[in-house]
């Protein structure tokens, strides 16, 4: 594929992505800060590239995205090795978010799972997880959504199979909502 047709192709799926996700990214940003008002927190979870946006979000969260304003509780379960190689060597690697969302997740919490696929199973069981303990579940998936996107509260699901351009909107996803969050905690400081 030529430099070209990976810019055209990116535009599209782009265009195609601004309409379908518009109306569930404010959805989700509604939650997200109905959470984090609360007092609660936002916990996510990925593989590979998924793993860099979980981190992504949440450093957009807890230090900020444009402008100063308090910070947002959210935790990375990509991020701590010593946690996430302990749970894999004696829970297997399938069980290395759903046991950090066991230990640290309360209801009214949100969840952000992040698989192009949708068929991460460490992921699911993390959505498992979550649910037991009353969080919301915000999916970031590719076109079909996999196993994953039925079990989220607000499934986000990029129209491609290609998992660079899947990518690509899923950080755009980020952006949005980590501005959407950032403006209403600068309106609350102000108020």
């Amino acid at each position: 594929m030529t430099v070209q047709a990976i810019f055209t192709e990116h535009d599209a799926v782009m265009r195609e992505a601004a309409a379908l996700l518009a109306q569930p990214l404010d959805q989700a940003a509604a939650v997200l800060w109905d959470c984090l008002a609360s007092g609660r927190k936002v916990m996510a979870c990925g593989n590979g590239g998924s793993a860099a946006s979980a981190q992504h979000l949440v450093a957009e969260l807890v230090c900020r995205f444009r402008d100063d304003r308090r910070a947002l509780a959210a935790v990375a379960l990509t991020a701590d090795t010593m946690t996430l190689t302990a749970i894999g060597n004696d829970y297997g690697y399938g069980r290395i978010f759903a046991r950090q969302v066991e230990a640290i997740g309360t209801r009214g919490d949100v969840l952000v799972a992040i698989s192009t696929s949708g068929n991460s199973a460490n992921v699911v069981e993390a959505v498992k997880a979550a649910r037991l303990v009353g969080c919301t579940v915000v999916a970031l998936t590719g076109l079909d959504g996999g196993e994953l996107a039925p079990l989220a509260d607000i499934p986000l699901r990029v129209p491609s199979r290609v998992v660079a351009r899947i990518q690509e909107v899923h950080d755009v996803c980020i952006h949005a909502l980590a501005e959407a969050l950032e403006e209403q905690a600068r309106g609350v400081a102000g108020s």
